[in-house]
């Protein structure tokens, strides 16, 4: 996690977490990764540079998604093995492709973050970005296992919008 520098990243701040946010992000956060496929937050890896849309020819596939989606998709379903679970999607919608998420038994929840531009709400990438790591942060230091107290999340200027929220997509607004 600490090799990781993005705008999520930058957002997340892993340097500043304590052993009990490292351990419950180990428990809890999934990476995904266009070189290593699952991530857990301190699995050994080299940094790198590799996109998940990147073409890549093998008997699976044309490109990483193919590669990925069986691998990352049978992982997930170990982990998430009862038909109760709910996976919080943090992911962007580029990654979150290398998902077979019909396959999983869970709820997946996946928040919308929008900021107020010219009068209206609306999906700006590089806050939204930020906003994912906020996010990821604030359910790491608050050790959020009930996905109903996401709506809570305040952070950088964020609130829960009810009335522009869907089911299992909260949107989070911020003027």
């Amino acid at each position: 996690i600490f090799a990781f520098k993005g705008d999520v990243y930058a957002g997340l701040r892993a340097d500043t977490f304590k052993s009990q946010e490292l351990a419950f992000a180990q428990n809890h956060l999934r990476i995904l990764s266009g070189l290593y496929g699952l991530l857990r937050p301190l699995d050994l890896m080299q940094p790198y540079r590799l996109e998940m849309g990147t073409k890549f020819e093998t008997k699976r596939g044309h490109n990483l998604y193919d590669f990925w989606k069986s691998i990352i998709t049978e992982e997930l379903k170990k982990k998430l093995s009862s038909d109760n679970t709910t996976l919080l999607n943090l992911a962007s919608n580029e990654y979150f492709k290398s998902i077979n998420s019909s396959e999983l038994k869970a709820n997946v929840v996946s928040p919308v973050f929008m900021d107020k531009k010219n009068g209206k709400y609306k999906i700006i990438s590089f806050f939204a970005k930020k906003a994912r790591g906020l996010m990821t942060r604030y359910v790491i230091k608050n050790r959020i296992e009930d996905i109903t107290d996401i709506q809570n999340f305040d952070e950088g200027g964020y609130f829960f919008s009810e009335a522009m929220s869907e089911d299992n997509k909260p949107v989070f607004c911020r003027d």
